[in-house]
């Protein structure tokens, strides 16, 4: 007997109407019908919205919006052309001055929900340019035969697929600009359809492209990748495996690097870690400096120092700091920038944060002045031994706004600290990403 057909994939979306109430932590907009919570992706509070159901649930459910019936005054009209398929970017409806509100609002409400601390006092938020601020990027590459072209650049919202965008406004110019350049280029290569990425970072002077290569070129493709380099005046790198494999396409490429405050120059390798946004990185360590007031007294312990962003800056007005991270060639690169630097008050360690570390030897100093820079699985696991040094002034940089809260909580109710200030950083404009900041002191 013949397969009956699943007749439900041919019927149309469900859609509804929804009166938007408030917005959530990750930028949608929030509604109640039917008894569910919905998160609706495109959707302002005070709004009144048509919608299409993308999940169901018992108790909550998701959306995106497909009309707005009722308009937000904050409401605005997206910059990038791409902004209603592509995923790269969540906030461009919002006006940005409204965007560092709601992460401001973000932020106070998971110190409150989360840490149990009222009354927060704020710093005016560190914001810098909204477009063609991102430095550092990571573009998916999908030889598409159905549309006749390589796609490179960011997913779709709420999807696995590669977006079909031929610009991002996001991305410095030297990329953001050049993504048609890209697809045409890999779009001649014999293995076209054996680049699954490429890594973007860009600095003061060039721009570094890192293909990841699932099998070696020939001569032909190189030649043309050799070519697109120096039209283009970018460098071009191809990864064929880890990080170690990265190579250079022609010859040896003038190191990466930018400027960070109190004359430090950064060098970093193509695939490092670095900030994506590099105005607001250098306003955050300006911040850092001014309310940690460095002087040759203090004893300056850096955690989840990567390369050095913030410990050779410090490093040029403190006595001493001593900074920690968990890749031994990170601190090999820290020690080296120390070097280039002329910078001989910094010492460098590596160990695994999220573990104990009771038996490291720089565990046995006393610091007064202490700043955290974790991942975005905060720092709980090294909380317990800021009384034990001696921590005055405690410093917290964070990327989520939720483990900040609940360090924040651990800090104030259980080890004695109080929380004198706190800020949000626009690191991320156009997303719902909350990059912020906060002071503790004995």
């Amino acid at each position: 007997m013949a397969r009956r057909r699943n007749r439900r994939k041919n019927l149309p979306p469900e859609t509804a109407t929804a009166s938007i109430e408030s917005l959530a932590h990750d930028g949608r907009g929030v509604a109640h019908l039917e008894g569910r919570a919905v998160f609706i992706a495109g959707a302002l509070p005070g709004e009144e919205v048509v919608f299409e159901y993308t999940k169901k649930k018992k108790d909550i459910a998701e959306g995106r919006v497909t009309e707005v019936l009722k308009a937000s005054d904050d409401r605005v009209e997206p910059g990038c052309q791409h902004y209603s398929i592509c995923g790269g970017c969540s906030f461009q409806h919002l006006d940005p001055e409204k965007q560092i509100l709601a992460k401001q609002n973000i932020l106070i409400d998971q110190f409150k929900s989360i840490g149990k601390i009222e009354n927060i006092e704020l710093w005016p938020a560190l914001t810098g340019p909204h477009w063609g601020y991102r430095h550092r990027a990571r573009l998916g590459v999908k030889d598409v035969i159905k549309k006749g072209r390589v796609l490179v650049g960011f997913r779709e919202k709420a999807s696995s697929f590669l977006a079909e965008i031929e610009q991002c406004e996001v991305l410095h110019p030297s990329v953001g600009k050049r993504l048609m350049a890209l697809s045409a280029l890999i779009g001649e290569l014999t293995i076209k359809n054996k680049i699954p990425q490429i890594e973007v970072s860009i600095c003061d002077e060039r721009t570094a492209l890192v293909f990841r290569i699932l099998e070696p070129l020939d001569v032909a493709d190189e030649e043309k990748l050799i070519a697109f380099e120096e039209s283009a005046n970018v460098d071009i790198y191809t990864q064929s495996k880890g990080p170690d494999t990265i190579a250079p396409v022609s010859g040896e490429k003038p190191a990466l690097s930018y400027q960070l405050p109190n004359d430090v120059t950064l060098y970093f390798g193509a695939s490092d870690f670095v900030q994506v946004n590099v105005e607001i990185n250098r306003k955050m360590i300006n911040r850092a400096l001014d309310v940690l007031n460095l002087n040759e007294n203090d004893n300056v312990l850096d955690l989840f120092c990567g390369l050095g962003n913030f410990t050779l800056p410090m490093a040029r007005v403190a006595g001493h700091v001593t900074g920690v991270e968990g890749s031994e060639e990170l601190i090999q690169r820290a020690k080296a920038n120390a070097d280039k630097n002329g910078i001989d008050n910094a010492s460098f360690y590596t160990a695994n944060l999220m573990e104990e570390v009771a038996d490291e030897p720089w565990t046995k100093q006393k610091y007064n002045k202490v700043l955290i820079d974790p991942p975005r699985l905060g720092a709980k696991e090294i909380l317990h031994y800021l009384p034990k040094w001696g921590a005055e002034q405690i410093l917290y940089i964070s990327c989520n706004p939720s483990t900040l809260a609940r360090d924040a909580s651990v800090l104030v109710n259980e080890l004695g600290y109080t929380l004198k200030k706190a800020g949000v950083m626009d690191m991320f404009p156009h997303t719902s990403h909350v990059e912020s900041i906060a002071l503790f002191e004995k």
